[in-house]
């Protein structure tokens, strides 16, 4: 085998593994097979013999190329700590071999959206470190920093993310998310406002992307209000699987998408909502079909 063919067995057999490290740090499945491809082109620029261990060489490169990226955003974002959307799932939300393999190579919600606030550097640190165990001295190459000063990133991120709850994998406390998630449904059917609050945090916070940008805030009240607003038009909305949680999805007249909702549950009760109501974000979306009978 030649150097270079050597070179290209060894970046297939660490593929996986690259795309689940770019994933986490990127929050995205598109940018990550991207910057896994910018990877392999500089490992193929590269003379064969000058590389000692392959493996750590792609971690470091694959590193540095989503730390670009992510500092990239960070530059043209809009004026909002939310304004980069997490990628969500969406699949009808049954208990089926096909849901798990599709939940197992997603990211939970709440995780993604807490990731998304942390500053590019302490982002990486925590998910080389924590989730695939790459030393603090490796990640300190990757980010021109000491150990010390990665270890403290790592930690900061940690406290962030230290209550994030995981995807659901308990049966039991799956069934109790859906039973919210139809709740609120059928009070936001029926119009019945009081069930809604009874439904809702009094604190839930919520984040809204439109075509127009991002609004976010906290409240039953708002959410109640544009439960209200919405009444009487022709929507058939149905509940689905958002990251392997509880959501919501609605249709508008001819089957067109009108928004897909990420439900966060605690102690019986909606605490958080991030939705999307962008036709561009939607159109890009893969999203179940509307139901047949409606």
């Amino acid at each position: 085998m030649t150097p270079e063919a050597s070179l290209a067995d060894t970046f297939e057999q660490q593929r996986l593994r690259l795309l689940a490290v770019a994933h986490r740090v990127l929050g995205s499945r598109a940018d990550a097979e991207d910057a896994v491809q910018e990877a392999w082109l500089r490992l193929s620029r590269q003379d064969a013999d000058s590389i000692e261990n392959v493996a750590g060489w792609l971690t470091t490169v694959l590193g540095r190329i989503c730390i670009d990226m992510l500092r990239s955003r960070t530059s043209r974002a809009e004026p909002t700590p939310t304004a980069d959307l997490p990628e969500l799932v969406v699949t009808e939300d049954v208990d089926s071999p096909e849901d798990a393999a599709v939940l197992a190579d997603s990211v939970g919600l709440a995780m993604l959206v807490v990731l998304g606030s942390l500053r590019p550097d302490e982002r990486l640190a925590f998910v080389l470190h924590d989730m695939f165990a790459v030393p603090f001295a490796d990640i300190g190459q990757i980010l021109d920093k000491s150990s010390d000063a990665v270890k403290m990133m790592a930690s900061r991120a940690r406290r962030k993310v230290q209550d994030v709850p995981p995807p659901t994998s308990d049966r039991r406390r799956k069934q109790e998310q859906r039973e919210v998630v139809d709740a609120f449904l059928a009070a936001a059917r029926d119009g019945d406002f009081d069930a809604l609050l009874r439904v809702l945090d009094p604190d839930v916070s919520w984040q809204r992307y439109t075509a127009a940008g991002v609004t976010v805030g906290t409240g039953s009240d708002s959410v109640v209000a544009a439960v209200r607003r919405g009444q009487g038009t022709r929507v058939i909305a149905r509940r689905v699987s958002v990251n392997g949680e509880p959501g919501i999805l609605a249709w508008g007249p001819k089957g067109r998408p009108l928004g897909v909702m990420a439900c966060s549950v605690d102690g019986g009760r909606l605490v958080g909502i991030v939705s999307i109501v962008d036709p561009r974000r939607l159109a890009r979306m893969s999203l179940p079909e509307p139901p047949a009978d409606d």
